[in-house]
């Protein structure tokens, strides 16, 4: 089987990519950016490059993509040529080779402004029933081209899984009031409650969801960590967010403590990965009980393969105010 990777010099991209190497897979990783995992030097956005990239590719994992970080520094312009005229590009010239999988890694960002409700009512249990409200052009553009996969599924039979990952970057918050009240690895931690995974994880649910995608045919996907967390938790977790983590994972006040750690007083949204834990048979390791009990034995709460990406970033120099400059 041979698998073509978009955005291979990227974190996801790259640990695909070595991933599948590693499991003797034929691989074809294509980026802007040369790296050791990237074969072909090109831009989604040109038909030909797509079209010779594509010749003899039985499976796309589509990574490739401009991300949040660079709304404030690229046009909206650049947003739609590359998330959706490179999907479709890649769309058009699969369904003309016949692959037999298309992959789309999409964003928990889609659901944008349907995230937050406000102060007055519980948080959010987001599954793949809620509708996306994008609240800037990067959740724009990834629902369109989250729309082009089920055309391309509807008219031209190609089987298209689309992944909408949370969290998965090692790079700081953008917000600059969270990293002032909070250590980097306390917040990320903290995160895998209800809006993190780890990179190790996302790779998982991509390789099934190649064995996966033509049986399934079309589908969309929550893939983010297992929350301990039930709806009926959602109006205390609004309210005291430490004492229902107290709650449901006993003994956490331990480790925080040891290491002057804290829990979020507050959490509005909390995303559920139910239907690709059933449907995908995805079975993600790195949940918060799991990092708790490496925390414990005193290991590195990151899967190896996270620490082997390791920071990419998102831009070619440094910003004063933040990792990223936001709207």
């Amino acid at each position: 089987m041979k698998i073509l990777v978009t955005g291979s010099a990227g974190h996801l991209g790259e640990a695909l990519v070595l991933t599948l190497r590693e499991r003797n897979n034929e691989v074809r990783g294509i980026d802007l950016i040369p790296s050791d995992c990237t074969d072909k030097v090109g831009s989604i956005v040109d038909r030909e490059h797509v079209r010779q990239c594509v010749e003899g590719v039985d499976v796309i994992l589509h990574t490739a993509t401009l991300h949040k970080p660079h709304v404030a520094t690229h046009s909206r312009q650049n947003f739609i040529d590359t998330n959706i005229t490179g999907t479709l590009n890649l769309l058009e010239e699969a369904a003309v080779a016949g692959v037999r999988a298309f992959v789309f890694t999409s964003t928990t960002s889609t659901f944008g402004n349907a995230l937050i409700p406000s102060a007055d009512l519980p948080a959010a249990w987001i599954t793949e029933e809620v509708m996306p409200i994008p609240k800037n052009i990067y959740g724009v553009t990834k629902v369109a081209a989250e729309n082009l996969c089920e055309l391309f599924y509807r008219s031209h039979q190609l089987p298209c899984l689309i992944l909408r990952t949370s969290r998965f970057f090692p790079e700081e918050d953008d917000r600059k009031e969270r990293r002032e009240a909070y250590e980097d690895s306390n917040l990320k931690v903290n995160e895998f409650l209800h809006r993190r995974v780890d990179i190790e994880d996302v790779v998982s649910a991509h390789l099934l969801a190649i064995e996966k995608a033509s049986t399934i045919g079309f589908s969309r996907y929550i893939i983010s960590a297992t929350t301990p967390f039930v709806p009926e938790d959602l109006v205390d977790l609004r309210r005291n967010t430490p004492a229902v983590v107290k709650h449901r994972v006993p003994g956490y006040e331990t480790e925080y403590r040891r290491r002057g750690w804290k829990m979020f007083p507050s959490i509005d949204r909390v995303y559920s990965n139910e239907k690709a834990r059933n449907e995908l048979g995805w079975n993600p390791r790195y949940d918060f009980h799991h990092i708790l009990n490496r925390l414990k034995a005193n290991e590195e709460p990151r899967s190896f393969l996270a620490r082997r990406v390791g920071s990419k970033g998102y831009h070619p120099t440094g910003f004063a105010h933040g990792p990223y400059p936001t709207e």
